[in-house]
């Protein structure tokens, strides 16, 4: 009898385990449908060069340092790094460590203080997103939430949230954010003592703030570098450099090249975060030294700016946009874009109208044109010079810029000629103005 009792009861025991086990599954996918996890990150927009190097950056629309990062980014060291330091067994848990939980437990009963933390990578990444009071009940909620996210993202995924969200004191949040202002650099070639650093200081980002308590934080980080030692987590070598490597950290400002084309297209994406350009980062600023000088001699004339805009002819990509020698250059407006500022087309139409002609076999670059007095109901145009040539070919007349020979050639054309091709070339303040244009057009702010 006592057999039959104890096997019914071991029966009831699983049957009910099961029946919880089921409940539980229905409830947590109840509660997730109506109480979705949402992963809304307003990321500081990075415009990046061509080698993907950082150009520029945006503060988010929450006032944040916090730069997007690419798994390919971040080093595998450094996810080594701070796995060791936070979450050993990240890879095997389901976003709660019952072993962790029921150690601290245990700790805070015995030792009525909390002397390790159950905190696993996805819990500590569902308080990043839904920061709350540290109480009893909002750790459930955390742990619901740190279930929901394994649920719906992969390890790698969560991972790469977490350090784009893991804080670093100040406004400064994210691996990436925290390597440019902190080590002037890319994360993914921080050495290993910056990465260890930069492993540390998210338990205690308001003491261990790079550039403030260097002591403490070389202390903090060779503390931790040892065991990573004694638990040969990389090669002997590579660790004894790390413990002799000097901190040098401090708060830097990031990047600042090509402002005016940054500025321009941080306009024209504003919720991108991450905007690539075609850039070349050291023709850029190879063009910014040669800009610079350049208009340093011109000063001495009452010349202030200049702008440079470089289109690789084979691909048809910028490779370099200056839209002045000096951005910051508040006393001749450097603010101002030199690249899209409207301006008289002067010189640069009359290529196009001669094309123009010889498409229609009007002429030929040998063609003879009179270069003399000429009066188009009441527009008489004259050369720069205001001199005559009298004949001359429409090759020479380009070559010297000669004003009353692109004129006679505009009327020969007729002006819708000039402003149909324009209208196809993009030059949209030309169709606009189209209607009040004239055989002046050369004078005229079309651009």
């Amino acid at each position: 009898m006592k057999l039959k009792f104890s096997r019914r009861k071991l029966r009831k025991v699983g049957e009910m385990t099961l029946l919880f086990m089921i409940a539980s599954f229905v409830l947590f996918h109840l509660l997730n449908i109506f109480f979705p996890v949402k992963v809304d990150i307003p990321y500081s927009q990075q415009i990046l060069a061509k080698d993907n190097s950082v150009m520029y950056a945006f503060l988010s629309k929450d006032d944040k340092w916090r730069m997007y990062a690419s798994p390919a980014e971040i080093s595998p060291d450094f996810r080594k790094t701070i796995l060791y330091k936070e979450d050993k067994y990240f890879y095997w848990h389901f976003g709660i460590n019952p072993i962790a939980i029921v150690r601290a437990a245990f700790n805070n009963i015995v030792y009525h203080k909390r002397t390790s933390g159950a905190s696993t990578i996805t819990m500590q990444l569902a308080r990043l997103l839904y920061p709350q009071e540290r109480t009893y009940l909002n750790k459930i909620t955390e742990m619901f939430r740190a279930i929901q996210l394994e649920h719906d993202y992969s390890k790698s995924e969560i991972l790469n949230l977490y350090l784009n969200l893991v804080p670093y004191g100040g406004n400064v949040e994210g691996v990436k954010a925290a390597s440019m202002i902190y080590f002037g650099r890319q994360p993914d070639k921080m050495s290993l003592a910056q990465m260890t650093t930069l492993a540390i200081i998210p338990n205690r980002p308001g003491s261990l703030r790079p550039g403030r308590n260097t002591d403490l934080i070389v202390a903090a980080r060779n503390k931790w570098l040892k065991r990573m030692k004694d638990d040969h987590l990389f090669p002997e070598e590579m660790m004894t450099d790390a413990l002799t490597e000097p901190l040098e950290a401090k708060r830097s400002d990031l990047p600042k090249y090509a402002p005016h084309l940054c500025y321009r297209l941080h306009q024209q994406n504003p919720d991108v975060p991450v905007v690539h350009t075609t850039i070349n980062l050291l023709h850029q600023q190879q063009l910014v030294a040669a800009t610079r000088s350049y208009t340093k001699r011109l000063s001495q004339y009452g010349i202030y700016n200049s702008s440079v805009f470089v289109i690789n002819n084979k691909t048809h990509a910028v490779e370099a946009y200056i839209g002045s020698p000096d951005f910051n250059d508040f006393d001749h407006a450097g603010q101002v874009d030199g690249v899209q500022a409207i301006r008289s087309p002067g010189s640069t139409l009359k290529p196009l109208v001669y094309s123009i002609a010889f498409d229609y076999g009007l002429m030929t670059p040998k063609s003879v044109i009179s270069d003399v007095p000429v009066n188009f109901g009441g527009y008489a145009p004259e050369n720069f010079n205001s001199k005559f040539n009298g004949n001359v070919t429409v090759e020479f007349a380009l070559s010297n810029s000669l004003n009353i020979p692109a004129v006679k050639t505009l009327n020969m054309i007729g002006l819708k000629s000039l402003t149909g091709k324009m209208r196809d070339a993009g030059f949209g303040q030309a169709v606009q103005a189209e209607k009040t244009l004239g055989l002046s057009v050369y004078l005229a702010d079309v651009v």
